[in-house]
């Protein structure tokens, strides 16, 4: 009787799909729309709280540097309830997303407040934070969701 051993296929098909992920992000692809070009728009609900009014009072900026071999340029700034990029460019990928989170690894993305999708090439963006307390947070963060990769952070302060 014959034996096969399954686990190095098993190993090479799951580094081919890892590699597949990977590659997603930095591949160019088709010309398609992306759902970046319909940026959110709906408005914040108003509070009474004191914590909501400091919200609205809080300006921070930064300036985005690429990470991990990964090109993004520009600045953010968030000013009350408002994340604005200017001056923006990233390296191509196919589900990016900007984050809020308190520092620029994997572990604090996932700990991190996900804003809404980002246009790679689209210089000045602005996301509504909806209710969300721009305070706690230390970066910005550029990330491509499908291969849980970090293009570029900006600091705020």
């Amino acid at each position: 009787m014959r034996k096969t051993a399954l686990v190095p296929a098993s190993l090479g098909v799951a580094v081919l799909a890892l590699g597949l992920s990977l590659a997603g992000c930095s591949a160019t692809p088709a010309a398609s729309p992306t759902s970046a070009d319909t940026m959110s728009s709906s408005t914040p609900m108003p509070s009474s709280s004191p914590m909501a009014s400091d919200m609205h009072d809080m300006s921070k900026t930064g300036t985005f540097m690429g990470l991990n071999g990964k090109n993004v340029k520009g600045t953010v700034t968030i000013s009350g309830s408002e994340l604005t990029l200017s001056g923006f460019s990233s390296d191509e990928g196919p589900d990016l997303h900007v984050y809020l989170t308190n520092g620029t690894d994997e572990a604090a993305v996932s700990a991190g407040k996900q804003i809404d999708p980002v246009a790679f090439d689209k210089d000045a963006q602005t996301f509504m934070l909806n209710g969300v307390d721009a305070s706690m947070y230390t970066d910005v963060v550029i990330h491509c969701d499908k291969a849980k990769a970090v293009f570029g952070a900006a600091a705020l302060s």
